[in-house]
């Protein structure tokens, strides 16, 4: 049985999800203490203990500790299962990360499944319904990995509520990546989009950014979008197109704050990206490093960041699989990963 520290590196939720999606890849036992035992809210919350609900049900596993507040779990899987598969968080926790903890394991398998997780879909401190679909899934198929992503209804903070369903095919296979340059940009798209809120506030978040971006030679084209929610809420989210590569940002409202500041969040994360070298973004990187663990040859990739958070994986990916991961640069610098199975 593997043991995991819950506080190494930056001590979040990832360490948790990672190790999960490793036990599931590797069918080791594995037991991990002091769960975000650093955080206001110690141990397992909602989307976290669904995380494990989920691992658990597709590979029939043994569990011990997947309760509220838990600082520890032991998880022991079985064979991963296909399937149609239902996970409901019960809150607006991030539907995105229980379907990533989940999702690789059930494309290498031999047979299609479905999913359906119903939580948050535009929540804080996880990647959104469209960085998902836009963006995730688009570099997860150039390495192989095969999926569709629909959003039936979406889900903002607090009240949750979205539903997403993803169809995965199975009989993926993993390819190794080399992206060290993203070439010339050619374009940015966007969506600025609204829930049960007024469309101006959409068009001011728009509006706010088409200004802010007026200086890039390139084409600029940001849809207004009304989401079909039970819950209130806003997005803008920005994807730029380069020759060889692409990166995502976004920002959600909140209650008190402007439209005009929601734009300026992803326009100055769009800009700081485009000042570095990086070939892909820093959450894009740290996402990407465990499929490539399981690539059959090494790959290589320049990130506009090393994170807390990429370092963190890193070191989870190193205790499960036979793999060297390595970066040529510091913590918050630019840098280039490579990844040696």
């Amino acid at each position: 049985m593997i043991e995991i520290d819950g506080t190494m590196g930056e001590g979040g939720g990832q360490v948790l999800r990672s190790s999960l999606t490793l036990s599931l890849l590797t069918r080791q036992a594995v037991h991990l203490t002091r769960i975000r035992a650093n955080r206001s809210k110690p141990g397992l919350g909602f989307q976290h203990r669904m995380a494990v609900h989920a691992a658990a049900r597709i590979s029939h596993a043994r569990v011990e500790g997947d309760r509220i507040g838990s600082q520890s779990l032991q998880f022991e899987p079985g064979v991963v299962e296909s399937g149609d598969y239902h996970f409901d968080i019960g809150t607006a926790g991030a539907t995105s990360l229980v379907l990533q903890t989940v999702m690789l394991p059930l494309a290498l398998a031999s047979a299609p499944s479905q999913l359906t997780v119903t939580g948050g879909t535009h929540v804080p401190w996880s990647p959104c319904f469209h960085y998902l679909d836009w963006h995730w899934r688009a570099f997860m198929l150039r390495l192989g990995m095969h999926c569709d992503l629909d959003m039936v209804m979406a889900g903002f903070y607090p009240q949750g509520g979205g539903v997403v369903r993803a169809s995965l095919p199975g009989d993926s296979r993993i390819k190794a990546l080399q992206l060290s340059e993203r070439g010339r940009l050619l374009r940015v798209r966007g969506l600025s989009a609204v829930a049960n809120l007024a469309d101006e506030i959409g068009a001011r978040q728009r509006n706010r950014a088409m200004r802010q971006l007026r200086g890039l030679e390139c084409d600029i084209d940001i849809a207004l979008e009304t989401l079909p929610a039970h819950s209130r809420g806003t997005v803008l989210v920005l994807l730029a197109e380069f020759e060889h590569s692409q990166a995502c940002f976004f920002a959600l409202g909140a209650r008190g704050k402007p439209a005009e500041q929601v734009a300026d969040e992803v326009v100055e994360e769009l800009l700081r990206f485009l000042a570095t070298d990086g070939a892909v973004d820093r959450r894009l990187a740290d996402q990407l490093l465990l499929p490539l663990a399981l690539a059959d040859q090494p790959s290589e990739l320049r990130t506009s960041e090393v994170t807390s958070h990429l370092l963190t994986n890193a070191e989870v990916i190193e205790k499960f699989l036979p793999v060297k991961i390595t970066f040529d640069g510091y913590l918050g610098q630019p840098a280039t990963l490579h990844v040696a199975p």
